[in-house]
């Protein structure tokens, strides 16, 4: 069982990828991702709850119409279905995402 990335190979992958990202890891319902927006962020809301963790860069994120400055270190949750994205951000800007659990978010 696969139980480590490191950051380099990441990189790798998200550089092989079509997208502006790669998936790295997947066990059950949880997908481990890096995610390096292009100049727009155009995500649709996900089916699942979601978490980002902002590696470098920095910018604003904006989640149903409330807005936060962002940069390395942070800890975003974005509950599953919630319109969400990243704006004004730094073109270095990477982010590891993690999405979890059932189609429509868990329960609180």
């Amino acid at each position: 069982m696969r139980f480590h990335v490191s950051f380099a190979e990441s990189l790798r992958q998200l550089e092989k990828s079509d997208d502006d990202f790669a998936v790295l890891f997947e066990h059950g319902s949880m997908r481990g991702v890096i995610f390096a927006p292009d100049e727009i962020d155009r995500q649709e809301p996900h089916i699942q709850d979601e978490i980002y963790l902002v590696m470098r860069g920095s910018g604003e994120f904006e989640m149903e119409g409330k807005v936060v400055k962002v940069g390395v270190g942070d800890f975003l949750f974005v509950p599953a279905g919630a319109s969400h994205r990243f704006r004004n951000f730094t073109p270095d800007l990477l982010l590891w995402v993690i999405l979890y659990g059932v189609e429509g978010g868990e329960m609180e």
